[in-house]
């Protein structure tokens, strides 16, 4: 596998050294104050979270806003409803104690004149009153005193005009003479004081609870009033403060984008340096390198058979290590141009591109027994060129780390599969590698085993990663020691918005 070696020399650690104390350690940290935490926490929120809670405290006031002034609003249709009860009431009273007063007078006109006439009065009170002792229990509804008086006033209703019809049955039978002392002073003079006195109690107990109500309506429409006034300021208070969040947002994005806008000039301006490095690297330094390699071959022919053994040796290194040194320099310009390569968006069909890979490999396999296990792939949107090339990487390198087993077993298949994305693994049975390595496996130059046992420059893995990472995806490994790896290929299953 492309990681780190691992047998690099050791470096010891100094010994730790005790760290001084600081001299205000000792003294105790005061806390913060209470008042301080939320705003603290409201500062930590994001601009989005930020709105949230404000939307959401104003949301609750209007809430409690709107159950205070439905409260005060029911109190107030509900106190409006009494005061009309209370007006009928009273109204009601006036017409009963007007009646029984006509009542009184005309029966003493009849008693004195004997004319019928002034009998219609009478008659007419003792028609109406049941009228009367209905419609005012109906408006006395839920006082229990107003309904004890209005039963007492039917009772002294009833007595008087039976005391005023017995004055009538003694008049018809006896003459004025009969009723001279009944016609001159009322024969139910008691009774009718009572009934003035007990409609004056109702009539007073009535004005004293409209004076009451009235008061409470009042302060409940000041209350609405000036709940209404808060919840208008809430509402100003958020519109104030959203205004302000965005507007600070608006800055805060205007500087980032500035930012980033001189960082993206000073990448391409980096970037441009590295083109130049790039052709520098490609035309300046192959050069020594292949003078190297020539003149090694050169001298190997002149000195011809003359050089020992181990003189012939040393070339041949010089010769191998400069040709090392042209690959290491190729890979790294094919690694440099994948970051900056324009990438084809198309379907990408991963059995066919298997296939093809594996036909193109044939030549690598010759002699070699491998056992292949391919399932059933899907499509992937991507740039197939590059998804070759992670594909050729991955597969390559379980043909070379399965080289030391005798049969190698390389399976290609999907691990899992969401909405999102697919994932995809190449897993084989070769040398394996140890997981404490497994984060360093992607990176550039990275190696777990030495050229001499695995040839290699450190770059393929690398590669894919950067691959995989362009169209949106991940890539991770796992592995055991001499029991073989899997890698994982992550691709997403929508085409990315461009």
């Amino acid at each position: 596998m492309e990681s780190v070696t691992n047998d690099r020399p050791q470096i010891p650690l100094a010994p730790p050294q005790e760290p001084q104390p600081l001299a205000s350690s000792s003294l105790p940290s005061s806390p913060e104050p209470f008042w301080r935490v939320p705003i603290t926490w409201f500062r930590a929120l994001t601009i989005e979270r930020r709105i949230l809670v404000g939307f959401s405290l104003v949301f609750i006031g209007i809430l409690v806003i709107s159950a205070v002034s439905y409260r005060n609003t029911s109190v107030l249709i509900d106190n409006s409803g009494l005061d009309t009860r209370s007006h009928e009431l009273v109204q009601l009273l006036g017409n009963i104690d007007a009646a029984m007063d006509e009542a009184e007078n005309s029966h003493r006109r009849y008693l004195v004149t004997g004319e019928a006439l002034y009998l219609q009065a009478h008659k007419t009170v003792v028609e109406q009153t049941p009228t009367f002792i209905t419609y005012l229990s109906d408006l006395t509804q839920g006082s229990p005193e107003q309904q004890q008086r209005v039963a007492l006033l039917h009772q002294m209703m009833d007595q008087q005009l039976k005391a005023e019809a017995g004055a009538i049955a003694q008049r018809d039978r006896g003459g004025f003479e009969a009723v001279r002392k009944l016609a001159l002073e009322g024969a139910a003079k008691r009774e009718l004081g009572a009934i003035h006195r007990i409609i004056a109690e109702m009539e007073s107990y009535e004005r004293q609870a409209l004076r009451r109500r009235v008061v409470e309506s009042a302060a409940s429409t000041t209350n609405t009033i000036m709940l209404l006034g808060i919840g208008a300021l809430l509402q100003l208070v958020l519109l104030a403060a959203v205004y302000y969040l965005i507007r600070h947002d608006i800055t805060e994005r205007r500087r980032i984008a500035t930012e980033l806008q001189h960082r993206g000039e000073l990448l391409e301006a980096a970037n441009k340096e590295l083109e130049a490095f790039s052709y520098s690297v490609s035309h300046d330094l192959r050069a020594p390198l292949r003078h190297i390699d020539g003149y090694a071959s050169l001298l190997r022919k002149a000195v011809g058979d003359s050089l020992n053994e181990k003189a012939a040796r040393y070339l041949q290194t010089i010769s191998d290590s400069a040709k090392q040194m042209g690959q290491l320099i190729d890979d790294l310009l094919v690694f440099s141009r994948m970051g900056r390569q324009e990438m084809l968006h198309t379907t990408v069909n991963l059995d066919q591109l298997i296939k093809t890979i594996l036909y193109d490999l044939r030549l690598d396999l010759q002699g070699r027994e491998i056992s292949w296990t391919i399932d059933t792939l899907p499509e992937v949107p991507g740039d197939p060129a590059m998804l070759r090339q992670v594909f050729v990487n991955l597969i390559a390198n379980a043909i070379k780390f399965t080289s030391t087993r005798p049969i190698g077993k390389i399976e290609v298949g999907v691990d899992r599969r969401t909405s999102g994305e697919v994932v995809i693994f190449v897993r084989d049975n070769g040398v394996g590698f140890d997981m404490q390595y497994a984060a360093k496996l992607f990176g550039v130059f990275q190696r777990l085993h030495r050229v001499d046992e695995f040839e290699g420059t450190g770059i393929g893995l690398a590669n894919v990663r950067r691959i995989v990472h362009r169209h949106g995806g991940r890539t991770w490994a796992e592995g055991i020691p001499d029991k073989g790896a899997t890698f994982y290929v992550a691709l997403p299953t929508r085409r990315p918005r461009s």
